[in-house]
C-alpha cells in the first residue's frame, strides 16, 4: 500500500501546484477586469501608463484568458478521479455521494454569484454530472466522448446550418444584454440592488456567455480529460510519462501558432456573421486549449525536473485552498470595485489594477500558508468536505 499512497501524494502535489498557478492567473485577470466590471478612469496620471496598460492587458489575456479556467476544469476532473478511486479501493460507490457534493457546490455557487457575475461554480456543478455518468466507461470511450465535446459539436451544427441556409442571420449575443444590466447595477446600485441583479441577470449573463463562446462543451470535455489523466496516472513522474509530456508539448506548440493566427485573421476573410461566429468559437477554443496544454506540460516538466521544489510548493498551499481563494476574490473584489462598496474602479487603470491583483494574491498565499499549518483544509474546503460526508 505504501507505493500507491506515495504515488497518490505525488500526483496530488503537482495537481495542487498547477491549480494554484491557474487560480493565481484567474484572480489577476479578474483584477484588471475589475471583477467583470469594465469601468475605468478616463485618463491616466502618467503618459507611460498608456503603454503599460496595453501591455499588461494584452499580455495577461494572451497568457491566461480562456486558459487558466481550462486548467482549472482539467483538474476538477482529476480531483473527481482521486476521490472516486479512493472510494473504489474501499469497495464503495462514490457516484451518488459526488452528485450530493455537486449539489453543495451549486449552493456555494449561488452565494458566489450574488457577489460576482463571473461565477463558474454553478456551471461546474451542473456540467460535473458528466463525471459520474461516464466514469465506468473504458478509457477509449471516455477519450472519444471528451474529444467530441472539445471539438464543439454545437457550433459545428451552427456552421453547417449557416452554410446550408445563405439567408440565415444571427442576432446580437444575448449575454451582451444581460451584462449591460449587470454593469448598470455595479455602477449605480446599492448592495441589495447589486445582489439581486447578480443572482439573476448576472447568472444569465455568465451562462449565455459560456454557451455562446463554447465554454460549456469545452468544460465537459476537460472534466473527462482530467479524469482520464488520473486513470492513466500520467501526472506521476516516470521516464515514459516525461517522454509523453514532451511529445504532447511539441504537438501543442505545432497546433497553437497556426490556430492562433487563423483565429486572428478570420474577420478579414469571413464577413458573414452566421459563419464567422461559430468558426471563431471552434478555432478560438482549440487555440486556447493548445496553449493550456503548453502551460500544463511546462508546469509538469518544471515540477519534475527541478530538485528544489520549495518555491513551486508555495503554489501548492494556494491550490489546496482554491475554493476559499476564489470565493475570497469575489467578496473582496466586489466590495472594493463596485458602487455599493468603495468603488475604486473609477480611479484604477489597468496598471494599478494589476499591482492590486499581485498584492492580493500574495496576501492570499500568506494566509494559505498560515492556515494550513493549523488546519488540514481551507475554511470553505473543510465545510464542503464535512457536508459532503454529513451522513457518515
Amino acid at each position: 500500500m505504501e507505493p500507491k499512497l506515495a504515488e497518490t501524494n505525488a500526483r496530488i502535489d503537482v495537481a495542487d501546484v498547477l491549480r494554484g498557478l491557474a487560480v493565481m492567473g484567474i484572480i489577476v485577470l479578474h483584477s484588471i477586469e475589475h471583477f467583470n466590471f469594465y469601468y475605468f478612469p478616463d485618463s491616466v496620471p502618467f503618459e507611460w501608463m498608456n503603454f503599460t496598460n496595453r501591455i499588461i492587458w494584452d499580455g495577461l489575456f494572451f497568457t491566461f484568458g480562456g486558459k487558466a479556467y481550462a486548467v482549472f476544469a482539467l483538474l476538477f476532473g482529476f480531483s473527481f478521479f482521486i476521490q472516486n478511486d479512493n472510494q473504489m479501493r474501499r469497495g464503495k460507490d462514490f457516484r451518488l455521494r459526488f452528485l450530493w457534493r455537486l449539489t453543495l457546490l451549486f449552493i456555494i455557487g449561488q452565494f458566489n454569484a450574488s457577489l460576482f457575475p463571473g461565477e463558474i461554480l454553478t456551471m461546474y456543478a451542473l456540467i460535473g454530472v458528466v463525471l459520474p455518468i461516464f466514469c465506468r466507461l473504458s478509457d477509449r470511450s471516455i477519450a472519444i466522448i471528451a474529444i467530441i465535446f472539445i471539438l464543439q459539436p454545437i457550433d459545428w451544427g451552427k456552421l453547417i446550418y449557416a452554410l446550408s441556409n445563405p439567408d440565415y442571420k444571427i442576432g446580437e449575443d444575448l449575454s451582451n444584454y444581460y451584462f449591460g444590466v449587470v454593469s448598470e447595477a455595479q455602477k449605480t446600485g446599492t448592495f441589495l440592488e447589486t445582489l439581486r441583479t447578480n443572482i439573476w441577470e448576472g447568472q444569465l449573463a455568465s451562462f449565455t456567455w459560456a454557451f455562446e463562446h463554447g465554454r460549456i462543451m469545452q468544460t465537459a470535455g476537460l472534466f473527462l480529460s482530467g479524469m482520464l489523466i488520473g486513470r492513466r496516472r500520467i501526472f506521476l513522474y516516470s521516464q515514459q510519462n516525461e517522454q509523453l509530456w514532451l511529445k504532447t508539448l511539441g504537438i501543442a506548440l505545432l497546433c497553437f501558432f497556426p490556430l492562433y493566427g487563423v483565429s486572428n485573421v478570420l474577420p478579414e476573410y469571413v464577413s458573414r456573421g452566421a459563419i464567422l461566429a461559430p468558426l471563431q468559437v471552434i478555432i478560438g477554443s482549440l487555440s486556447n486549449l493548445s496553449f493550456m496544454v503548453i502551460l500544463v506540460t511546462g508546469g509538469l516538466l518544471t515540477f519534475y525536473r527541478v530538485k528544489d521544489k520549495s518555491f513551486l510548493m508555495r503554489f501548492s498551499s494556494y491550490g489546496k485552498m482554491s475554493l476559499t481563494n476564489y470565493l475570497g476574490q469575489s467578496i473582496i473584489g466586489s466590495m472594493l470595485f463596485y458602487h455599493w462598496g468603495f468603488f475604486i474602479s473609477k480611479s484604477m487603470n489597468t496598471t494599478y489594477s494589476f499591482a492590486f491583483g499581485i498584492v492580493f494574491v500574495l496576501l492570499q498565499m500568506a494566509f494559505c500558508s498560515w492556515w494550513l499549518k493549523k488546519h488540514k483544509h481551507g475554511p470553505f474546503e473543510g465545510i464542503w468536505k464535512r457536508l459532503t460526508w454529513i451522513k457518515k
